[in-house]
């Protein structure tokens, strides 16, 4: 059985996510694993389908960065796999890991993205260090202190915090940080 993974990071990349999808259903996968969720947060729906797929099968990604953020995880993703005789296709990559080149080609390939990443995210934290510097740079807003008198207003009508979670938007952490901020320490 063919089986697809698609992933996006994001909820407003759903033309990224319906095209992988697409991609997945043209190679011809019979099922197909689907989540919109950050590399580095919990993916249930690839542990889903790393539980789903039985030896013979193969798992099919569109992209390696959809499928594994580092290559410690695609190492763990490989040899879960192979452990269950199931064999890995990237598809962008035309990498098959249903041979010993296409598993030497895969984690090469591998090492490249996550080198690739990493220098990204050094030229990021270097130009805002730089932004900081001349004072242009000022984050992001602090949408939870902005919303702390309509925390403390809802709360005071007796909604739970996941409640007031929910209705504005933010965490729970952020609104218990809210209702919490003002009172004396013991």
């Amino acid at each position: 059985m063919i089986v697809g993974y698609a992933r996006t990071s994001t909820l407003d990349q759903e033309a990224g996510l319906d095209a992988q999808v697409r991609d997945l259903e043209a190679l011809g996968c019979e099922r197909i694993f689907q989540e919109q969720v950050s590399s580095i947060g919990p993916r249930s729906q690839l542990a889903a389908a790393t539980d789903f797929v039985r030896a013979g099968d193969t798992l099919v990604a569109t992209k390696l960065d959809r499928l594994a953020r580092s290559v410690t995880h695609l190492g763990t993703i490989i040899a879960e796999l192979e452990k269950k005789g199931v064999a890995l296709r990237i598809v962008n990559l035309g990498v098959d890991t249903s041979s010993s080149t296409g598993k030497l080609i895969l984690n090469v390939l591998g090492g490249v993205a996550q080198f690739e990443r990493e220098m990204m995210l050094e030229r990021q934290r270097e130009g805002i260090a730089k932004a900081k510097g001349e004072g242009r740079y000022k984050g992001r807003k602090p949408t939870a202190r902005a919303k702390s008198e309509e925390i403390k207003a809802l709360a005071a009508q007796g909604l739970s915090m996941n409640a007031i979670a929910a209705q504005l938007g933010i965490g729970k952490g952020s609104v218990h940080r809210a209702l919490t901020a003002e009172k004396p320490a013991a």
